[in-house]
């Protein structure tokens, strides 16, 4: 029998031997993980084709550099993916392009500046610890701890954005999330195929969902409304979002615009980071001597006192290592708009450029032993040897506008957990990473909460 450290950590299968192009769809719908064979883990590029088009996969530092920092303009989001994902984003920061994209990431980033950090802490805190009083009543029992992990981060996210709990509204706002990951969200063969204006018919369906998501995030905020806002501060992020202005032309955003970037922010802010949260779980209960490392961490640390994160340094850099191995977004994909050259290679207009932080943190060439979960690759607080082979929130002009919030958010709630209660995982069953909208697990998986406050 394998000890705990020996255990091996859950992964997809590995690709042996080549696809038909069929085969690599049916692949794409089913697991998008599974689609990269050994030489996606040790080459710097792969050149290819797909459907007609020219595709290339880029591990090499200096040419995802080139993409997502040094020609950004040139790379947009391609086609397909503005198709599956504008039903819930809208033309928020995430999906905007060009001038659009910069007024907006001029807006919102002074939104999640550092000092906008200990409002929205308190707001992480406070949840936290009325979920985990909640947990304590499933102390036991099998639990569905991804479950209770999207409702606490879907909390937070109500409350830093609106002031609300979302017990009113959480319950259907996750069975329209449900209902877009379930239909909408996969890419389909008319997705790839038809001109990015002609409408297929899974198109009407999101449409459908558009309608009813957008109606959903409307009561929302009439409902935040009507609770009296006192004194001049504001309260939360719809507060800052509404006083936001872009410094070089003063503009701010209008309902549409607000409900777009509102959506864009949720989603962002409380499935990723459930997910996340989630494989960090999942790692603690199969490494239990890290799982205690970080339970003492956190039992030596006021988490409410200012600077609490910066001292969690091992539960920041376990953090770090699950967002390695297990990055919510697993990849990028960009559309060439004019010819370019990347490393050598000719790039044509319409070429679809891929940067997959799933291989790229599992790439030889970056990392020692790249399958192994070590935290203390991540101890000494300095990045990886180039800043390009380490992207769990992108990179460049577009990376994440709220990855510090995230950050904050995840090692709190992790010390907050472990600091309260032992994780087990219950059963011999092995979960499979499975890429949907995020790094999703591919079955539930029940997990034992044993108290330590005694």
């Amino acid at each position: 029998m394998l000890a705990h450290h020996d255990r091996p950590l859950p992964t997809p299968p590995l690709r042996i031997g080549r696809r038909s192009q069929l085969e690599a769809f049916l692949v794409l719908r089913r697991n998008p993980l599974e689609l990269w064979g050994p030489e996606a883990y040790e080459q710097a590029i792969l050149p290819g084709r797909f459907l007609g088009r020219g595709q290339i996969l880029l591990n090499d530092p200096d040419a995802i550099r080139h993409v997502l920092l040094g020609n950004h303009d040139n790379y947009q989001r391609s086609a397909p993916t503005r198709r599956v994902l504008r039903p819930i984003l809208g033309q928020g920061l995430f999906l905007a392009e060009g001038e659009a994209w910069r007024h907006q990431r001029r807006a919102i980033a002074p939104s999640l500046a550092p000092r906008v950090m200990p409002i929205l802490t308190r707001h992480i805190l406070r949840v936290t610890n009325a979920a985990l009083v909640e947990l304590e009543a499933r102390r036991g029992r099998p639990l569905n701890l991804l479950g209770a992990l999207q409702r606490l981060t879907l909390d937070v996210a109500g409350q830093s954005m609106f002031s609300l709990e979302m017990g009113r509204f959480g319950a259907d706002m996750r069975a329209l999330m449900l209902r877009y990951a379930l239909n909408y969200a996969k890419v389909g063969v008319l997705d790839l195929m038809l001109p990015p204006d002609v409408a297929s018919p899974l198109d009407r369906g999101r449409a459908a969902f558009r309608e009813d998501w957008l109606a959903l995030i409307d009561r929302i905020i009439v409902a935040r409304d009507a609770n009296a806002r006192s004194g001049d501060e504001p309260r939360d992020l719809l507060d800052l979002l509404r006083d936001a202005r872009d410094p070089q032309t003063n503009e701010g955003f209008n309902h549409a615009q607000l409900r777009d970037e509102v959506s864009t922010l949720i989603l962002a802010g409380h499935e990723t980071t459930a997910v996340s949260l989630f494989w960090a779980a999942t790692i603690a209960a199969m490494r239990p001597r890290m799982q205690e490392r970080i339970a003492e961490e956190a039992q030596s640390v006021d988490l409410a006192a200012e600077g609490a994160v910066g001292k969690l340094r091992f539960t920041r850099a376990f953090l770090d290592e699950t967002l390695r191995l297990y990055p919510p977004a697993y990849l990028i994909v960009r559309e060439a708009q004019g010819p370019d050259e990347i490393a050598g290679h000719k790039i044509a207009p319409g070429t679809i450029v891929s940067i997959s932080p799933w291989v790229l943190h599992r790439h030889h060439a970056h990392w020692h032993q790249p399958e192994r979960f070590d935290p203390e690759r991540f101890m000494s607080g300095a990045p990886p040897p180039d800043r390009m082979v380490y992207i769990p929130f992108g990179a460049g002009p577009r990376v994440c506008v709220g990855a510090q919030f995230a950050l904050n958010e995840g090692v709190l709630v992790l010390a907050s957990l472990l600091r309260r209660f032992k994780l087990d995982l219950i059963g011999t069953t092995q979960v499979r990473p499975r890429g949907l909208i995020t790094t999703q697990p591919d079955r539930p998986v029940p997990f034992l909460l044993t108290s330590r406050m005694q």
